[in-house]
């Protein structure tokens, strides 16, 4: 019943904790459990979710007994479900790691149901038959379908008698529009849900070297005593595609570039970065501090719209020696004022960061593929050389070639005189691990299992990142900054180099 599940006390294995995070408890699952995926037929689950357990049935966390479900309103068998299952882990699991025999033996855990899960009147009799007797073992439910419908899939679980005390529900950004939608998704799934069983995911969160910006801060003494404005001039956070809106054009344009990556993601990442050291890995304390650092984000005047965002939308260009059509084209539609990209100056006002600009970047049909984080520094007050290149810079490279690298001055060794050049120190994390980098997904869904939110998003987080969002939002609905157009395979419009520029930086690339 609903209110046993709201108020019984999960098992001691299976209760969502605020234990000190341990990444061999947290990475090891030794019993089933009960993964529901509604939305199966979707893109989200062939692409990243059917391949992320796939990974972990390889290392053993997906044991016999182990229920993959797939839910969705296609008419298909369990068996024609895993045929199709079976073709994308052929097509999107890396070739190194993909093993057919083993790919086959997956499969045998995945079951479907033909259902329309936001409907309590639809036949549910399949789906309950599968989840029958399993009450006392974790169970996840995936919601991989529009925003619009997780209140009312949550109300039919409820209505079902479906949610147990060992049950989570893992919501997909984004968690609505605006403010006011978000709340109203966040109150009405917790009419069924207690806050600890509910996981909004966020994949940045998932990425090992987003969750490596805590490790270089705070297991590095060195650099966590360097980081704050006394030595740091600037931060940029970019996430750049090099691929147009393809089959999601219809959801961008309802979305656009600043609620589908800033509200979210890069705001995640920004909070990562300028939070203060928390008491402990806990969710409570991590999630506390990053919630300080949204909170302590530059209000959005319109004015501080107008001066201090960038937007733009692509047309026709050409990357990687091949013509490409802009954004309209792609899109069907001549009206569209979507932005699908965006650069945003900011300041973090806390002690820690007074006076240093936080600059955030995305977009689409850009020059390159690269999700990174660049730390400059301060030069010297009085530099005794004159010829000194550019502040040093640490750039945590987050995909898609994942690592650090430092570039320092030195002496350039084919001078004779004493004249200096650029030198980087460069650690790429593949190569010096030795080891397959996850998909951010595989850990996301493990922790949702063991009930570990630590990588998920809270409620008042979701609060913070619109209300700052918001006024943004407004400002450009009102035209305080006008959208402008860029290149597809450029960096973006002109006027984002400006953007820093008047704080005499510039964009890595112009480096």
């Amino acid at each position: 019943m609903v209110a046993s599940a709201r108020n019984g006390q999960p098992s001691e294995i299976d209760q969502p904790t605020d234990e000190p995070r341990n990444a061999q408890a947290v990475m090891t699952q030794t019993d089933p459990f009960d993964f529901v995926i509604v939305g199966a037929t979707g893109d989200l689950t062939m692409r990243k979710l059917l391949p992320a357990f796939y990974q972990r049935f390889r290392l053993g966390q997906a044991p016999e007994g182990t229920q993959i479900i797939g839910v969705a309103r296609s008419k298909l068998s369990s068996e024609e479900y895993r045929e199709r299952g079976a073709k994308a882990l052929k097509e999107f699991v890396p070739s190194d790691s993909y093993d057919a025999a083993q790919a086959e033996a997956f499969m045998e855990l995945v079951q479907y149901a033909s259902l329309d899960a936001a409907d309590k009147d639809a036949d549910w009799s399949t789906l309950k038959s599968l989840l029958d007797g399993h009450e006392d073992r974790p169970r996840v439910f995936y919601i991989a379908t529009a925003p619009n419908l997780y209140v009312s899939t949550a109300a039919a679980f409820a209505d079902k008698e479906l949610i147990s005390p060992h049950t989570r529900i893992v919501l997909e950004k984004p968690i609505g529009v605006d403010l006011a939608s978000a709340e109203e998704i966040n109150t009405g799934v917790g009419k069924y849900f207690s806050e600890e069983q509910i996981f909004r995911i966020d994949h940045y969160l998932g990425k090992t070297t987003v969750q490596n910006v805590l490790a270089l801060r705070f297991a590095n003494p060195m650099l966590e005593r360097s980081w704050n404005s006394g030595t740091i001039l600037s931060v940029q956070i970019t996430a750049a595609e090099t691929v147009g809106v393809g089959a999601r054009g219809p959801y961008y344009d309802t979305s656009g570039a600043l609620r589908d990556m800033v509200q979210n993601h890069l705001l995640q990442v920004l909070s990562l970065v300028a939070m203060e050291p928390p008491a402990s890995l806990t969710a409570a304390d991590l999630r506390d501090e990053k919630l300080k650092v949204l909170r302590a984000l530059k209000p959005m005047s319109p004015e501080v719209v107008a001066k201090d965002t960038v937007r733009a939308q692509y047309v026709a260009g050409e990357i990687g020696g091949e013509a490409v059509d802009g954004y309209l084209t792609d899109l069907g539609d001549d009206k569209s004022t979507t932005e699908t990209f965006l650069a945003i100056r900011t300041e973090v006002r806390t002690p820690r960061w007074f006076g240093v600009p936080f600059y955030l970047r995305t977009g689409k049909r850009l020059a390159e593929k690269a999700t990174e984080i660049v730390i400059t520094f301060r030069p010297q007050p009085w530099p005794i050389f004159q010829d000194a290149p550019q502040p040093g810079r640490l750039v945590l490279r987050v995909q898609p070639h994942e690592g650090v690298s430092l570039t320092l001055s030195s002496k350039d060794p084919s001078k004779d005189e004493f004249r200096l050049r650029e030198a980087t120190l460069d650690v790429s994390y593949p190569e010096q691990f030795h080891t397959r980098y996850p998909d951010s997904y595989e850990e996301l869904l493990m922790d949702a299992v063991q009930g570990d939110p630590v990588l998920f998003i809270r409620r008042d987080e979701v609060q913070a990142s619109w209300r700052w969002v918001e006024p943004i939002l407004a400002g450009w609905k009102e035209d305080a900054r006008a959208l402008e157009t860029y290149k597809a395979g450029t960096w973006g419009p002109d006027s984002s180099k400006d953007l820093l520029a008047r704080d005499g930086s510039k964009w890595l690339e112009d480096f």
